[in-house]
């Protein structure tokens, strides 16, 4: 079993490793590492095949992290903030923005190329809301794999699937990332 490694930089989002996973009685279970790269290396093109997986990050969502995207993107509609708003349009609490759960899943991306500046096309579709409870948070899983490798234009598909409560909340989520 490894230990669980938890990046706290920033408050209200919480990066937990992918080899460390809760079983049902709590403890943490080690899954075998998503991806043969080396921490901190870059990811070789030549190395991947279509159906690998790359990656899997959880993050952990929570309400100092919707005031904190809505503060920098300046999208202070009620249903991120207020539960008796959100319920009073529909909703069964306080969702995420939309675009911040794209924007986890993106960060996934970029952790593992390693380069922001190599993510070439990303887009998501997105399918459900994700509840934010208060106290607490919610959890964002994204797991990445090979899609598809271009040799030709030295790039990779990755494609994403991104999960809440067990819900698929982005569908069609996928990156290409180019790797020189």
């Amino acid at each position: 079993m490894s230990e669980s490694t938890i990046d706290e930089s920033t408050r209200g989002l919480e990066v937990v490793a992918a080899d460390a996973r809760p079983t049902a009685d709590a403890s943490v279970a080690a899954d075998a590492p998503a991806s043969r790269q080396a921490p901190g290396a870059r990811p070789v093109l030549t190395d991947l095949e279509p159906g690998q997986q790359l990656f899997i990050r959880t993050y952990a969502v929570d309400r100092d992290l919707l005031v904190r995207y809505a503060g920098a993107s300046g999208d202070f509609n009620p249903i991120h903030y207020n539960d008796r708003f959100a319920r009073e349009v529909g909703l069964p609490g306080v969702i995420a923005h939309g675009m911040a759960t794209m924007g986890l899943a993106g960060s996934a991306v970029v952790d593992w190329a390693g380069d922001p500046g190599a993510v070439m096309d990303y887009g998501v579709r997105f399918t459900r809301p994700i509840e934010v409870p208060d106290p607490g948070h919610a959890e964002v899983e994204v797991i990445g794999t090979v899609g598809a490798v271009d040799l030709a234009a030295s790039s990779v598909r990755v494609d994403l699937k991104v999960t809440s409560g067990g819900a698929s909340v982005l569908a069609k989520a996928q990156a290409v990332v180019r790797l020189d």
